[in-house]
């Protein structure tokens, strides 16, 4: 592949981005189908600064990615996406051509090693546009002057810092952030433009941002509790107090959702959860990955899809245990934090609180 040839694809993808970006700046006072500006629950703690830092370093919930911030290689991770973005057939042919269509694009394998398209199109196309267009109405709800267009800087923001996160020490040929940034978020971004796309999933699905509350632990240097998360909730035609409801992030779970109060759901749910990226040795030229599946099972009360209370237990050896409190459950004098606690191995707790707003807590161990 000549250095023209990747130039001009570089010079394509960056067209295609900067063409829907500029696209955003018509229409800009949006119905609001997934940010509707409730003061309580996840929607309360939901602002573009958490949103980076709950979707950029989501990797860290996996079983062998340290925590701890000054442990991940940023400066070597900057220079390796950089490097596989400006040269991304490079990248591809190291991969092969066919197996890069065949693992990242196209949903044609059901072989657990060769799925790398189905986080493609769950969390970049479906949840990285949804999240384009709640960022955009969150813009829309404080006043700024282009949504659209705040949202999609915000959004480069966050998968730059998810891929470097993602990428952290390695160095070489890589082809998960071409599919990422160069195909599925700006596909995402162009589906979550159109209204109908939106209705579907905000008013049918009920779809919504259900993500953590990050808190930084000053003591160890580790960003706790950090993890992007969505749900759908599909009410049952026949009876609408019942739902199909389907939770997924580095975990996918399906359960049941039962209204038994107006606007208020308890939903329980099991599945299965990543909970390490492994390497996969059949491809010799770019590296690989796989994900390690264990079980995982939640529990859930949101009120109007704004998560309130969440209890998740899993088979990993990290947060084995973890429940999340939103504001607006528990009040001490008229003020309402969050909190979470989480048990991990070795008997350690971890505990955090944080306030609506303000996009990072503060969190503390047992030991």
């Amino acid at each position: 592949m000549s250095g023209k040839t990747n130039s001009a694809w570089l010079c394509t993808a960056c067209l295609l981005v900067a063409s829907v970006a500029a696209a955003q700046i018509v229409n800009e006072k949006d119905h609001p189908y997934f940010y509707h500006a409730l003061d309580y629950g996840s929607e309360a703690d939901y602002n573009p600064l958490s949103f980076i830092i709950n979707g950029g370093f989501d990797i860290l919930q996996t079983e062998n990615q340290s925590r701890n911030l000054g442990n991940i290689k940023y400066i070597t991770g900057v220079r390796n996406l950089t490097f596989n973005l400006a040269s991304p057939l490079k990248s591809i042919q190291a991969y092969g051509v066919k197996q890069f269509f065949a693992d990242e694009v196209l949903p044609l394998s059901a072989d657990k090693k060769n799925m790398q398209w189905l986080p493609n199109y769950e969390l970049h196309v479906i949840g990285g546009g949804m999240e384009y267009r709640a960022i955009a109405e969150w813009y829309a709800a404080h006043g700024f002057q282009f949504p659209r267009t705040a949202s999609f800087v915000t959004m480069a923001a966050q998968h730059f810092v998810n891929e470097v996160v993602e990428n952290n020490g390695y160095v070489g040929r890589t082809v998960d952030p071409i599919a990422d940034i160069y195909i599925f978020d700006p596909l995402g971004v162009l589906l979550f433009s159109f209204d109908p796309v939106c209705e579907f999933f905000g008013e049918t699905l009920n779809m919504a941002d259900w993500s953590y509350q990050p808190a930084y632990n000053p003591t160890l240097g580790n960003l706790e509790n950090a993890g992007q998360n969505f749900i759908m909730k599909y009410k049952l035609p026949f009876n609408e107090r019942y739902a199909v409801f389907y939770h997924f992030g580095m975990n996918g779970l399906l359960g049941v959702s039962y209204e038994y109060e107006d606007g208020e759901w308890i939903t329980v749910a099991g599945g299965l959860r990543n909970t390490e990226n492994v390497l996969v040795p059949d491809i010799a030229g770019a590296r690989k990955q796989t994900a390690t599946l264990q079980w995982n099972a939640g529990f859930f009360y949101d009120r109007n899809n704004s998560l309130m209370f969440s209890l998740l237990a899993t088979g990993q050896r990290s947060y084995g245990i973890v429940a999340n409190v939103y504001p607006g459950l528990i009040s001490i004098g008229g003020f309402s934090p969050g909190f979470f606690a989480a048990f991990t191995a070795g008997n350690r707790m971890v505990f955090g609180l944080n306030v609506s707003y303000v996009p990072l807590g503060l969190a503390t161990s047992s030991r």
